[in-house]
Parts: structure tokens; C-alpha cells; sequence
């Protein structure tokens, strides 16, 4: 009969022995880490967005590359608005306009910056909506993302 059992160290199994009164530890393996649990660098995470979505900034396209004009990964459903901290959330944006944006929904800093002039890469801002609501989907949770996604997907 096995016992699951907290506590420090290693993980185990208690495991009656011959005697009910002796407890032998037994170890396990550990459990293997899912890719998307595993916590990226600040710059393996750009150079994997930059090379998913191009080297440009996504709403202005103003070229960038990890270590040149100052690109920062911008979460295309902000934070705020209950954006995870997730790949498929992150896009790569010049210091000015991930500023500028604030707390914009993607679909309004989308319509501004055409406003302006600029010319947004709206398609990759699409795809990256749609892998998010996709990993949602797969990783569950995320109550506050998910129709923040829905509303963005119908704009975009």
C-alpha cells in the first residue's frame, strides 16, 4: 500500500514494508517539465518573437533587432486587461510605440496607427491573437483573457 506523503527534499512514496509499523522511502522521478512552463530570458523570448513575427516593430515597422533600437516585447492583451505573461501574448514593438500604446485594446492602436499614417502589421497581430486563444484553450484558465480575445479576433 502506498502513502503520498509531503514534505522536503526529493519527492517520494512512502511504501509499508514487511511490518506495518516500518515505513522504507522510495524515490520518484520527477515529473517532466512542460515546454510552455519552462521561464525564458528576456532576450530568448524577443529573439523567438522577433523571428515569428519579423524584425520590425509591429506598429510601426520601424526595423529592430534584439540588441538595436531599444525593441521591447509588447503584450498585445495588456496586462491589465488580464493579458498573461505567455509567448503567444508577446509581439516585438519599438520602445516609442509600446509607450505610446499604453493600455490600448489592439484593435483601437491598430485603427490610431493607421490614423497616423503608419502601416501595422495587422495580419501578425491576428495570428498572434489566435495562437493566444488557442493556448487558453489548451492551458485553461485565463477567465478575464479569453473574451478580451473573442471581442479582439471580431475587430481585428
Amino acid at each position: 500500500m502506498q502513502l503520498p506523503r509531503g514534505g522536503r527534499g526529493k519527492a517520494a512514496t512512502h511504501v509499508y514494508g514487511s511490518h506495518p509499523n516500518i515505513l522504507s522511502l522510495v524515490p520518484r522521478e520527477p515529473r517532466p517539465v512542460r515546454q510552455h512552463q519552462r521561464q525564458l530570458n528576456r532576450r530568448e523570448r524577443m529573439a523567438l518573437v522577433l523571428e515569428r513575427d519579423g524584425y520590425e516593430c509591429i506598429w510601426c515597422r520601424t526595423p529592430i533587432e534584439v540588441g538595436l533600437n531599444r525593441a521591447t516585447t509588447e503584450h498585445v492583451v495588456p496586462r491589465i486587461k488580464g493579458g498573461p505573461s505567455w509567448i503567444e501574448n508577446e509581439v516585438a514593438a519599438c520602445r516609442h510605440c509600446n509607450g505610446q500604446r499604453g493600455h490600448h485594446s489592439p484593435s483601437a492602436w491598430l485603427d490610431e496607427c493607421e490614423r497616423l499614417g503608419l502601416q501595422p502589421n495587422r495580419e501578425a497581430i491576428r495570428r498572434t491573437l489566435l495562437a493566444l486563444q488557442q493556448a487558453i484553450v489548451e492551458r485553461g484558465g485565463q477567465r478575464r483573457a479569453r473574451p478580451y480575445v473573442e471581442s479582439q479576433l471580431r475587430r481585428v
